[in-house]
């Protein structure tokens, strides 16, 4: 007879299932129009759904049940979502970024996270009761680093296409890959200066059976608490480990597998023994297996897979070929990665610890406020300190104060947290209250920055374009848009682009990342929709729309088929088809025919 199997893994797959099915069926509607983007509707789905309200997804619930096993599954959810993404990321740069803006990254990375972080330190100091400077400089350091996954989202999303400059918006990407993975000094830092503090100047709890100078610390399995050794002591394990070992060694896999995966892709497309399947799904493969490699090790796995990524293309071909066969599966993985890490974060916010007055002295209104305080001071300060020293990538104040804004808190801050947990005792096992006030304040405080950012960030996007509307702000225009084949006629535009009323094609303004394909330029555009909404004249005069004036030349055509085809669009002259040795002419003849037929068409028809 049959029965309900009301298992962990029915409802989740069907709450999963659901949430993509009512999300994709007005998903042009959420993303073009509205701007909410997937991390903001995915959050609010797992708190509807979480156990705070219906309970359909509780992670303390999954598999054997546990006791504490939502911590581990947390670490590993936000490890695969982020390091994926990050090998995405990091390939989608243009070629050779990371050595073209060296000078910008170093700043981005060095004096602007290090302002960050003595910024977000002292708000959290200054709101959050029985906090010393040390760990408040903990908690501060899980918040430091930009999301790479809601930076992606404003960088690559539908409102940047329109209004945000393209050298922004690559350092934007780049710069929230690279410091994600480069928190972890920040953390160490702060955490080995509480470890190895010197033991006759800590303060032990009272009723605690080893304290003193007199004491000698035993390092435990999982070498937490206080272990002395004084300020040098820590210094040292800094640098070894925090630098050497994780920083240095994770840029050293990060660069070998990524060069690996360089000539290994060139290799395999040259004899072509790679189908575009695998192709398109290597950098989320690449990704897993370095999660896996730089997790054996002990090492930053997602500072190694944004390298990977990075060096995987440095010669611009990876992406090239990626976008001549018009690949989606990439995107798809990110956004179903992000359904399932927002959703998953959503359902795991710590409610009740969001009001403990008794116990850490965090209060609503008091996490209200250090929301809004490290909105302000967090990371504005630091870009306008620095602005200036880059100005290839932020030209003026307007540009500094958007890149300053948006730098959210997101997936990477619950990363930092859970990983944390690893580095300090359990609540109630520590024999310190600096301690014990540090691993009960942080989860909830972290926790709350998060949601606070997801939201006010997630709201901001629509604020702005309606900022924009109401002050007549154009969309960006440029001279050299960039055409792609347009797949389906029902397929929707995306922002600030049109259909080119001759080759059907779509030409897209401001676009984020370009292959090597050719630009066409704004003469070729009869009519361009962008164009007439800022005044400009799009109407072809008579001598241009001439067809003897504009001649059609075999080799463009031809040049037009390559791209169309997924070839190379090197050398029109080696261009030949598999078919047969007139099967080049006929293609082209039958290109050239079907060109001019759709020229003269659109002269007879257009409005004179």
């Amino acid at each position: 007879m049959p029965t309900l199997d009301l298992s962990e893994l029915n409802i989740i797959i069907t709450v999963l299932g659901a949430f993509i099915v009512l999300y994709g069926f007005i998903a042009v509607k959420i993303k073009q129009i509205w701007y909410l983007g997937e991390a903001l509707p995915a959050v609010i789905f797992g708190i509807i759904l979480g156990p705070v309200a219906a309970q359909f997804i509780n992670a303390t619930r999954w598999g054997s049940a546990a006791d504490g096993q939502q911590a581990p599954i947390t670490l590993g959810i936000c490890r695969v979502v982020i390091g994926v993404q990050l090998v995405i990321a990091g390939f989608q740069l243009p070629a050779k970024f990371l050595k073209t803006r060296w000078l910008e990254m170093a700043i981005c990375l060095l004096p602007v996270m290090t302002i960050m972080w003595l910024c977000t330190t002292l708000c959290i100091f200054l709101v959050i009761p029985n906090m010393t400077l040390l760990t408040s400089l903990v908690i501060g350091s899980c918040v430091t680093c930009t999301d790479p996954i809601l930076s992606q989202a404003v960088a690559k999303g539908p409102f940047s296409d329109k209004f945000v400059p393209r050298h922004l918006r690559e350092i934007i990407s780049s710069e929230a890959g690279a410091n994600d993975g480069f928190g972890f000094p920040f953390l160490l830092l702060a955490t080995y200066l509480i470890r190895h503090a010197i033991l006759k100047d800590v303060d032990f709890k009272e009723g605690s059976e080893h304290h003193g100078g007199e004491r000698l610390m035993a390092r435990s399995e999982h070498e937490v608490g206080r272990l002395g050794g004084g300020p040098a002591k820590a210094i040292e394990e800094w640098l070894v480990e925090g630098w050497l070992y994780i920083i240095v060694m994770s840029v050293a896999i990060g660069v070998l597998l990524g060069a690996v995966s360089l000539f290994a892709t060139r290799f395999a497309l040259r004899k072509r023994w790679i189908d575009s399947e695998s192709l398109l799904l290597w950098p989320t493969a690449l990704g897993l297996f370095i999660l896996g490699v730089c997790g054996l090790l002990g090492t930053d796995d997602l500072l190694a897979c944004f390298v990977a990524g990075n060096v995987m293309n440095w010669d611009g071909r990876f992406l090239a070929e990626t976008e001549t066969r018009h690949d989606e599966v990439n995107s798809c993985i990110d956004v179903l990665l992000n359904f399932g890490g927002f959703m998953y974060i959503g359902s795991i916010l710590p409610w009740d610890q969001f009001h403990m007055p008794e116990i850490t002295g965090i209060t609503v209104g008091k996490l209200f406020l250090l929301g809004f305080m490290v909105l302000v001071f967090r990371r504005i300060p630091a870009i306008f300190l620095t602005y200036r020293l880059m100005p290839k990538v932020c030209k003026n104040w307007k540009e500094a104060l958007f890149m300053g804004y948006f730098g959210p808190i997101g997936i990477g801050a619950v990363f930092y947290v859970e990983h944390t947990r690893h580095l300090f005792p359990e609540q109630g096992e520590a024999e310190t209250s600096e301690e014990e006030h540090l691993v009960r304040a942080m989860f909830p405080v972290v926790y709350w920055l998060v949601l606070f950012s997801i939201v006010v960030h997630g709201l901001s996007i629509p604020a702005l374009d309606a900022f924009y509307r109401w002050r007549g702000i154009q969309p960006i225009i440029e001279e050299q848009p960039h055409e792609v084949r347009r797949l389906s006629v029902t397929e929707p535009l995306p922002n600030n682009s049109f259909v080119h009323p001759m080759r059907g094609s779509v030409v897209r303004h401001n676009r984020f990342s370009r292959s090597i394909h050719r630009s066409v330029s704004l003469e070729d555009h009869p009519y361009s929709p962008a164009l007439e909404s800022r005044g400009v004249a799009t109407e072809m005069d008579g001598s241009r729309a001439d067809l003897g004036r504009r001649r059609l030349s075999r080799g463009a055509d031809v040049f037009e088929l390559k791209r169309n085809a997924g070839l190379e669009a090197k050398s029109w002259r080696r261009f030949s088809f598999d078919e047969g040795p007139r099967g080049s002419e006929s293609a082209v003849e039958d290109v050239e025919s079907n060109t001019k037929v759709a020229y003269l068409s659109y002269s007879l028809l257009r409005p004179s």
